[in-house]
């Protein structure tokens, strides 16, 4: 017989079915229990010594926050899994995690807003030196370390426009270099993107979005290799992190469904996106799992699936009013900030101040698109009315 775990061998739906479960522990029944508590008691005074039981206080994990953490890190391949109150809040744990007073950081100019606002107002108080690179670099980025480089901060695809990296490359560079590599992994997911596999040694997700994927908590995970693991695990404890149960509960439930949630998702987007590359007054897509997308070889090489965020650009001459009037006349879309929830969401994607080392046409009228579970029919014919609204 082999000496593989079994769980090893699992699908990826068998694992989201069963991973971070054990009913045994809790007397049959299928979920965990939701572990409201704080303060937790010790049999005797010998118990209390460190590790004298698995949990000494509710900051450190109970029963609830330690099985989405499992499952997560089965999915993940990772050495361990901490939970954040947010993906912002994951994304600067993991960024902290990294760097020190001194050191320098290198993060993809096509980061996510709050991302570089961290990056910009934080991270220089503490001695933090910043530089964005170009996302198209790959294993060229390499001329952009300094002996004090530490960390290469990566996501992809890349925040409102869509960009792909080559983040095989990229880590190889890093790791030669003695830098740790971080991938905000939100957009695919671990079931359309293995980051760790790929030499990623922090895999970064907002929860919020597909984990959840109800729009009814805030979450955040950071996946960690075991080169990054201990670093992680220290600052997430003294920073005093803690996800507060319930949401933990929701992360959980929320998990269970995502592989057959990514998947309508995905085709949901295919097929409105198919509709919409026909419009005359669309003028380019963004969504790497289109063949006709700049980044689609590398997204094809590393992925596995594609989500439901997408956007599109407007012909050039279309006015700010026109795009206003649009988004106005959606009725299905809701006009929210927000993704990966059951519901489709629509906004203005505001290019102005998101670069500071590549291009990119302020001017133009770009609209990002989260398509959700809806049928895809009402999807079109309601991009199909506000479009007729706003062009005639």
């Amino acid at each position: 017989m082999s000496d593989t775990d079994p769980k090893t061998l699992l699908k990826t739906d068998t694992k989201l079915a069963h991973a971070g479960r054990d009913p045994s522990s809790f007397h049959g029944f299928v979920n965990p229990p939701v572990v409201h508590a704080s303060t937790v008691l010790f049999p005797d005074v010998e118990t209390m010594r460190p590790g004298g039981q698995k949990y000494t206080y509710a900051r450190r994990g109970n029963p609830t926050t330690d099985s989405l953490e499992e499952a997560v890190k089965e999915l993940e391949g990772a050495e361990g899994v901490l939970l954040a109150n947010s993906g912002l809040n994951a994304v600067s744990l993991a960024v902290l995690s990294c760097v020190k007073s001194g050191d320098h950081i290198l993060i993809t100019d096509t980061a996510y807003h709050p991302t570089r606002h961290f990056a910009d107002t934080v991270l220089p108080k503490f001695g933090v030196e910043v530089d964005y690179y170009d996302p198209a670099l790959g294993a060229d980025i390499a001329a952009l370390f300094k002996p004090n480089t530490t960390a290469v901060f990566t996501e992809a695809p890349g925040s409102l426009t869509f960009e792909m990296q080559d983040i095989p490359a990229i880590a190889q560079a890093a790791h030669a270099a003695g830098a740790l590599v971080l991938m905000d992994n939100t957009w695919a997911t671990p079931l359309f993107c293995q980051p760790l596999a790929l030499g990623v040694d922090l895999s970064i997700q907002a929860g919020t979005k597909y984990i959840v994927g109800h729009s009814d908590a805030m979450l955040g995970t950071i996946a960690a290799s075991e080169r990054a693991w201990e670093g992680l695990h220290e600052l997430h404890g003294a920073m005093g992190c803690h996800v507060a149960p319930d949401d933990v509960y929701l992360g959980l439930r929320g998990l269970r469904t995502l592989s057959v949630r990514l998947e309508r998702h995905q085709r949901n987007t295919l097929d409105v996106l198919a509709w919409l590359r026909d419009q005359p007054v669309v003028a380019q897509i963004r969504y790497p799992g289109l063949d006709t997308d700049p980044g689609h070889a590398i997204w094809k090489r590393d992925f596995t699936g594609a989500s439901g965020l997408c956007a599109f650009d407007f012909v050039a001459g279309t006015t700010r009013d026109q795009s206003n009037t649009f988004l106005n006349a959606l009725k299905i879309f809701g006009l929210g900030y927000s993704w990966g929830g059951f519901e489709s969401l629509a906004i203005p994607a505001k290019l102005k101040g998101s670069r500071s080392v590549t291009p990119v046409d302020e001017s133009r009228c770009s609209i990002r698109l989260h398509i959700g579970l809806e049928d895809p029919e009402d999807l079109i014919n309601d991009l199909s009315q506000a479009l007729g609204k706003a062009f005639g």
